[in-house]
């Protein structure tokens, strides 16, 4: 192995440079490699002069690969690929990470489907970080995230549909007349239960078109579910998406106020990075998130 043929560039240098090629960008590369981006630059750099030949051209504002340094790029990919594939053989990946939800996603949809992820991975060491905050998956060490946005996502993302977010409003049936639904005139006589989306005004003009509604007392949450535990007590009338209210529809302990419902601006998303650090478990838990919504979506 002393031959000259086999020496090999720095590891350091090859792995900054198959990031920075894949990114386009040593900013976006040193976050994702958790280095500087002086620290990303300087290592290619170095495997530039190893190589005596130019990767990538410096132009104003952006990096673009030189010829060779897009075969190269493809290459050194290949090879990376190649080692991870033959590690995990040797040592399979522990099906260990976190996902970052709301905490009404956690509690109305994800928490009581657990059981079920549980029984089919026994091996899974998941830790759900509930929090309406936005996490970041480098400083916050999030594998997943299920969030409501909008498309387009940025390209180091990969983000799957979970739900169209459909607003129903709902309320205990000991508050309904029996009838097929409210008329939006009668909201002046109900306490509205808000949340922190505040999407009442907008579904009443929904509801209403161009008539005009009283304006109705209200209480506010900082979270959905509060809300909707508040209309399960009869407190009045909640508006949250059916994916967190329909188990409780079909149960009897909730009934839509009104026939009408109204499609939300935004849709639950499952997000991960495209290139996540724990791949097979970050992909199982897709998945599964995915097919459950499936079967959820299938039984509306």
């Amino acid at each position: 192995m002393n031959d000259p043929l086999f020496r090999l560039p720095p590891l350091n240098g090859l792995r900054a440079f198959e990031v920075a090629a894949r990114h386009l960008n040593f900013r976006v590369a040193a976050e994702e490699l958790g280095v500087t981006q002086a620290a990303v630059a300087q290592q290619v750099r170095g495997l530039e002069r190893e190589l005596n030949l130019a990767l990538f051209e410096r132009l104003p504002r952006r990096l673009a690969l030189t010829e060779a340094g897009r075969g190269y790029a493809e290459s050194i990919r290949r090879a990376f690929e190649l080692i991870s594939d033959a590690t995990a053989t040797l040592r399979p990946e522990p099906l260990r990470l976190t996902i970052s939800v709301t905490p009404t996603f956690a509690s109305k949809w994800l928490i009581p489907r657990l059981p079920d992820f549980l029984a089919a991975h026994p091996d899974l060491d998941m830790r759900i970080l509930a929090s309406e905050r936005v996490a970041n998956f480098q400083s916050d060490d999030v594998d997943i995230a299920v969030r409501l946005a909008r498309p387009p996502f940025p390209a180091s993302l990969e983000a799957d549909l979970l739900f169209e977010q459909e607003l129903v409003a709902v309320c205990s049936p000991a508050l309904m007349p029996p009838a097929d639904g409210l008329d939006p005139a009668d909201l002046a006589r109900f306490v509205l239960l808000h949340d922190t989306h505040n999407q009442w005004p907008e579904f009443i003009a929904t509801i209403a078109g161009a008539k005009p509604i009283a304006a109705s007392k209200g209480v506010r949450f900082n979270q959905t579910s509060h809300a909707i535990e508040a209309a399960l007590a009869g407190q009045g009338i909640a508006l949250a998406s059916g994916v967190f209210v329909n188990e409780d529809i079909a149960a009897g302990r909730l009934v839509p106020a009104f026939k009408e419902t109204m499609r939300a601006q935004s849709d639950f998303y499952v997000v991960s990075l495209r290139k996540p650090r724990q791949a097979q478990s970050v992909a199982k838990v897709r998945a599964w998130l995915l097919q459950h919504a499936g079967r959820h979506l299938l039984s509306r």
